[in-house]
């Protein structure tokens, strides 16, 4: 009785990897390499929409938010995760927690909607090249993005606070690398029906119609360059739009995984299942943002102007 009445924990204990001791060292090096190539190519991607003249448009813009958000992210979750690797400390704060969920919920839900955007942008280009100086002004590109931030930010805040209101009952073991809600949600003794609602609800909100903007964005662009003449035309739009595809692509493939695929009932797997959670979760929240970047550079002939133009200015001085 007076275990059951422990509706409060002081702090966590996030098991990581820990059923393989033997990779942790492993796990470690990758984590490490792949979060400062996250903060090298997010930081000058950054730096080159800011200071490039050719730059200030209204793609790079939303580019700019899209790198400042992934180091956001990443930076939440990633240096506790090397930490814990390291020394074999896995608790976690219950204050630190929190806000290490809100941060990853928050970052992810912008994303869907920052990602929206750009598919919009690049309809806008395609499809109505004249008009698109007036359609994406500064004020209506910026004030896009700043609602994208706003209801990411809105969406993670009901969804921590209805999170952290639940009692957990002295149970602190959390089987994963960082506080992300739907593990942090089997921890709880008490009906959790309404936070299934609300996840659903964001889910249609923050996964569904943003990705029925994007699709819908394709499909007449895809008919638009299809229709014109210029073989080069063509290769030239296909091109700018396939770095933006391929990310979407990445970043859905491995949410959807995660958020939208039924779970599976079967104890028996149970541990399989998790580790499985565990390095998909891994993959979302470290290569995803690692990629991010060099699909951009490697992909945009401006990007890679930049960049060059950057390093060879700074070499002069």
């Amino acid at each position: 009785m007076e275990e059951s009445n422990q509706t409060f924990v002081s702090e966590l204990i996030l098991l990581g990897l820990s059923e393989y001791p033997e990779a942790e060292m492993l796990y470690f090096v990758l984590i490490l390499v792949m979060y400062l190539m996250i903060l090298t190519g997010n930081s000058v991607l950054i730096i080159a929409s800011i200071f490039d003249s050719r730059l200030h448009t209204p793609m790079y813009f939303f580019l700019g938010n899209l790198s400042f958000l992934d180091i956001c992210y990443t930076s939440s979750s990633v240096p506790s995760t090397l930490v814990s690797l390291m020394s074999k400390r896995r608790n976690i704060f219950f204050a630190g927690c929190t806000v290490q969920m809100f941060v990853g919920f928050a970052m992810g839900s912008t994303e869907c909607l920052l990602l929206a955007m750009m598919a919009f942008d690049r309809y806008v280009d395609i499809c109505n090249p004249l008009r698109y100086p007036i359609i994406m002004s500064k004020s209506m590109y910026t004030l896009m993005a700043s609602v994208s931030w706003f209801s990411g930010g809105i969406n993670s805040i009901v969804q921590t606070s209805l999170a952290m209101r639940l009692p957990f009952c002295g149970n602190n073991i959390i089987n994963h690398f960082a506080c992300e809600i739907l593990a942090v949600l089997t921890l709880a003794c008490a009906d959790i029906s309404l936070n299934s609602i609300t996840i659903g609800i964001s889910n249609i909100a923050f996964l569904v119609l943003p990705l029925l903007v994007i699709f819908f964005s394709y499909l007449f662009i895809i008919y638009t360059i299809l229709r014109m003449n210029s073989a080069t035309g063509r290769h030239k739009e296909f091109s700018t739009c396939s770095a933006h595809l391929t990310v979407v692509l990445i970043f859905y493939g491995t949410i959807f995984f995660m958020y939208a695929k039924p779970k599976s009932q079967d104890l028996t797997g149970k541990d399989k299942f998790q580790t499985s959670d565990k390095l998909i979760s891994l993959f979302y929240g470290v290569v995803t943002p690692m990629l991010n970047p060099l699909i951009y550079s490697l992909r945009n002939k401006d990007v890679k102007a930049a960049i060059k133009y950057m390093l060879k200015h700074k070499s002069i001085q």
